[in-house]
Order: C-alpha cells, then structure tokens, then sequence
C-alpha cells in the first residue's frame, strides 16, 4: 500500500495546478497541440489567395512545416507523431503552393528558398516511398486508405490536385447537389460522407465538377440547376466568425475550393480566411481546432469533484458557464433540437452525444433548473436502433463518426442515470444500451473508443482507454456483471512491469491511460487491489518527478486526425488520485463530496 504521505501531497499538487488554470470567468480552455495538418491546409488556402496581407501568414507556417518535418522527410499530426501519408502529402502540397512551384492560380506568397526547396525534396521522397511517384499512384493509395469514406480522401486529393501532385480525373466526385434535398434526407440518400461534413460535400464538389464535369448530360443539367442553392445551404452553414466547426482543415479545404472558382472575396472563402489569421498561432502554426473548452470544463469539474470540489463561489460560476453553453435552437448542421451541448463555447461547435453527458454529470444534483431535463431528452432521442449512442445524428449511417460506439454509449448512461434514473424512459433506455456495451465487448474483455487512440499499436486503436471509460459506467450501472468482470481482467492482463498502462499490452505507460484505469478500478478496490495499488504509486511517482504534465497524443479527431490535449494528463489525475483516495481509505462523504478544506488524510 503506498504510503497516505505520498498519495496526499501528490493530490494536493495536481488538484492545485488543475485549480490554477481555470480561467476567470470559471471555466477551462486548454491548448491542443500545434497540427502539420492543420497548418498546412491553411497554408494551402492563404497561398491560394495571394492576398498581400497573409504573406507574413503564409512564410511563417512555411517555415513551421519546414522545422517541424521528421527525419524522413514526412509529417505526423503532432510533432511527436509518426509520419503518415496523408498529413505528408497535405505538407508537400502547401510547400509547392506557397512556394509558387506550380501556380493554379498565380500564387507567388513565398519566394522558392534553398530551405523550403529542401523541404520539398525531402517530402517528395517520403511520399514517393509510400504512396509511389505518379499521381495516380498516390490517389489510388488515398482512397485505399479512407476506403467508402471520402469525407477526408477526397478533400486531401483536391488540395494535392491545386498543387499539381494528383490528376483531377482521378479523383472520385462528392455529390453536392444532395445537400439542396431537405436536411431529413440526407440520411436515406447515403452521402458517402459523414454528418459534420456537408461543408466539404459542397465546396470541394463545387470545385471537382469544374474540373471534372461528369459525362451524363441529365447529371451535368441536375448540379447546374442546384448550384446557387447549395452555395446559400452553405453560407447558412458557416458561423458569423467563418470557421466551420472551430476547424482549420475543414475551414481551409472550403476556402481552397472556393477560391479558384469564385475568387478569394466570395462571401463565404473571405469569412473562411478571417477565421484563419485570426485562428493563427504565435510560432506560424495551427491547432487541428480551436479549443474544447465544454469539454475539460465538464471533465475538470467531475475530477474536482472526486477530490472534495473547489471554492464554492468558483463552482457556482464554472455551473453557470456550463448552463449557458446549452444549445437553445435547432442547429443548421446536423438538425439537433435544442438541449445538447458542443465541445466548445464557440460559435463553430455542433451539439454532440459525449459533451452533453459530460456536461450532464457535472451539473447532476447541483442545479435545479430544467437544464438537465432538457440534456436527458436531448440524449433519449440520440439513442440509436442498436441501443448504442452515436456522436451527432441518429441512424445517419455506417461511416465511423455517424454510428453507435461503446465509449461514448457508456458515457450517455452514466449521464442518463445521473439525470433521471428513475424515470421509464431511461430505465429502457440503459437496459438497451447496456445490451449494447455487451454485443460490443470483444472476446479478450476489452471495448475500443472512438474518439481516442494509440500511436504505439499495431491498428492504432485503445482498448485499454475504451475498456475504462466503459468500466466506469458499469461500476454504476452493473458492477457484479460478466461484462465488467471480463473488462476488469483484460486491464489486469495488461497492466505493464512498472504499474502503468498503456494503449494494449506491451505498450509504453502514459499519464493518460493510467490514470482513466485506475479511476475505473478504483470502483473494485478490494477485487482489483493489486493493480490499483501499482497504478496509483505509478501516477504518485510521475507527480513527484515532475514529467505527469507532459501530455501524449491520445486524442483522435475527426477522420482519425491526432492530437494531444494540455489538460488531459492533469484532470485524468486529479480524478484518478482523488477516487483512489475514496477507495483506498474509505473516506466518508457529505452528499456527492469529500470536505473540501481537508489538507490531511487524517483530516479526511
């Protein structure tokens, strides 16, 4: 048993440093990591432009990609990502862009340097190694990648073909003119991308039927009488500040579409680039979006709460911030009623499954309004068919960010049951999606997540991470159950020799998966002594040396995109730490709180 000494101070120190980094105004926004990605599709589009003022924009995330580049000569999504086709091709093609080496449109943004034409050498010979020299090759090695799904392989291709490394003709079209149908259709037409990204589905199929117009007469007469509707759908899309969904790529591939069709003053690409000089960093770079503010506020208010909460006056307005990010209208993107909430507080976020049970559980049995009544039944409709939750749309479809999935299904039934766990309604619900979790559990004990991942695995999935985020939820749920049983002895089975855990078994600890382990067992402390003994002196002993801070890239975006999140590692912790604290010695609470001016285990 490792010592209350230790597990006390290590405690105190992270929910400090939590503490520390709420804003004023109460809540958390955090910092993901710079993007290649990103950066280089608003390079892309800036370049694009050619428009004065963007070239000191322009040079600077030149010279981060420049910088940033990996050994062989490719991108990852993150500086500490492996180099992957798909970003390295993104990168090339903003190098060429910006350097004027081929000028779909005249840009001359940055003068063709000995280091950005080394840069470009280097990243031509990574993709050639990957992908092959010719531009079919490289389309046919994208679209084989991202297989049905064409809501990113088909906008990476665009952005290669404005750089001249891919033939338009290869390219496979979006069908743009499904977007002018009513949004109640979209679903039974079988957009061949997913929810979020009608944008996409329009701008870039805007820009794929200029180049290459389809052979049917009837089908070239059916875009060409639609085109002025979908352009209006799309700028009723686009928030007032013009970044669609707080993102960069989806915001840059919309402007590098429209710009050589419509030129860089169309309303919708002008808003487009505001959004990017204003979204850009100090160091030349982009964030793969700009923050997910609801999302660590939600997340650090349950963690505080393990852990005796903060000030109450501080509380009170973290609440209300959360209270106001509540979505009060039908959303233009996905058609959500109102009641759910976005991952941020800005204008570009889109109500989602996840963010309204995080911000369920953290106002659950704190605020007396209706607002918690209106999430319950904003979730109740979300369920889907199979008794699992999607992200956004119920029954939209197979892609992987429109169908059900076991993390964010177990955290829509914890939320339910916090809400309303009396209520028929739910009960049916929970039942339902408790059958779900079951069907979903594989045959070694484990569920994997959608929204994160691990670089170190051979399919760079997280069944460690999706086996504790589902675990949580049985703890409350359906502790004595066969499923939580075999959940808990796969993570027993692969807990590593130093008391961590990583992404599956033989993979290097991290801070993050440790930490949501060991807050799952900490619910089995008696069952799962052992390893939870071991992963909490892991947690204590990367709090005493300093290094629990330094964040992994865990987090998939959208299209399976990588990043990492500041606060991931110190929320995680704080959470972990203060659960074991209740497990590990029995801590007597008042209501849903330890005391919160407790200083000592004794005091405790």
């Amino acid at each position: 048993m490792i010592q209350r000494e230790r597990l006390e101070a290590a405690l105190q120190a992270a929910r400090a440093r939590l503490l520390q980094s709420r804003l004023p105004q109460g809540y958390w926004e955090g910092r993901l990591s710079s993007s290649a990605l990103a950066t280089a599709t608003a390079v892309s589009a800036l370049a694009l432009a050619a428009q004065s003022q963007d070239q000191p924009l322009v040079t600077r995330g030149v010279m981060w990609l420049a910088n940033t580049r990996n050994e062989d000569g490719g991108w990852g999504d993150t500086t500490d990502s492996p180099s992957n086709l798909a970003t390295s091709l993104l990168g090339l093609s903003a190098l060429i862009i910006a350097g004027g080496a081929t000028q779909p449109t005249g840009s001359t943004a940055v003068a063709g340097t000995p280091e950005l034409q080394q840069a470009i050498a280097h990243a031509e010979r990574y993709v050639s190694t990957e992908a092959g020299a010719g531009p079919q090759e490289r389309v046919a090695a994208i679209t084989t990648a991202y297989g049905d799904d064409r809501t990113f392989a088909v906008p990476i291709l665009a952005n290669c073909a404005l750089a001249g490394l891919a033939s338009w003709e290869h390219i496979p079209g979006l069908p743009f003119h499904l977007a002018a149908l009513p949004q109640g259709m979209y679903r039974a037409v079988g957009l061949q991308v997913v929810s979020y990204a009608l944008p996409a589905l329009i701008a870039v199929g805007l820009l794929l039927d200029h180049y290459n117009s389809p052979s049917s007469l009837v089908t070239r007469l059916v875009k060409r009488s639609v085109k002025s509707k979908v352009r209006r759908k799309l700028a009723s899309l686009q928030p007032q500040h013009g970044g669609f969904l707080e993102a960069t790529p989806l915001t840059s591939f919309v402007a590098m579409s429209l710009i050589p069709l419509y030129g860089a003053d169309e309303p919708v690409a002008r808003k487009c680039l505001d959004f990017l000089r204003t979204s850009v960093r100090a160091d030349g770079s982009w964030p793969i979006d700009t923050n997910l503010s609801v999302w660590v506020t939600t997340s650090a208010l349950s963690a505080l709460d393990a852990c005796g909460g903060s000030d109450l006056n501080d509380e009170q307005r973290t609440l209300k911030w959360i209270q106001a990010q509540q979505h009060q209208q039908v959303h233009p993107f996905t058609g959500a009623r109102p009641g759910g909430w976005s991952w941020t507080h800005l204008p570009g976020g889109v109500p989602d499954a996840d963010d309204t049970s995080g911000a369920i559980l953290a106002l659950a049995g704190r605020v007396e309004d209706d607002t918690i009544t209106a999430g319950v039944r904003w979730l109740l409709r979300l369920q889907n068919s199979d008794g699992g939750w999607p992200p956004f749309c119920r029954g939209w479809g197979r892609l992987p960010f429109d169908r059900s999935c076991p993390d964010i299904t177990a955290h829509a039934l914890r939320a339910l049951h916090a809400g309303d766990r009396d209520g028929p309604q739910v009960q049916g619900a929970v039942a339902r999606g408790l059958r779900y979790l079951a069907r979903q559990q594989r045959s070694d004990g484990s569920w994997l997540p959608l929204w994160f991942g691990s670089q170190a695995t051979g399919d760079r999935t997280n069944p460690v991470l999706g086996t504790a985020r589902v675990l949580v939820a049985l703890a409350v749920l359906d502790p004595a159950g066969t499923a939580a049983r075999q959940g808990l002895e796969y993570l027993a089975r692969v807990e590593n020799a130093d008391g961590g855990w990583g992404g599956a078994k033989g993979v290097s600890s991290s801070v993050e998966e440790t930490a949501l382990v060991v807050s799952a067992l900490s619910n089995w402390p008696q069952e799962m002594q052992g390893s939870l003994t071991k992963g909490i002196s892991y947690l204590v002993g990367r709090v005493e040396d300093g290094t629990w801070t330094e964040a992994a890239p865990i987090g998939l975006y959208f299209a399976r995109l990588w990043y990492s999140e500041e606060l991931y590692p110190v929320i995680w912790t704080v959470e972990a730490l203060g659960r074991a604290v209740r497990a590990l010695y029995n801590c007597e609470q008042e209501g849903r709180r330890v005391r919160p001016a407790a200083r000592t285990m004794e005091e405790i």
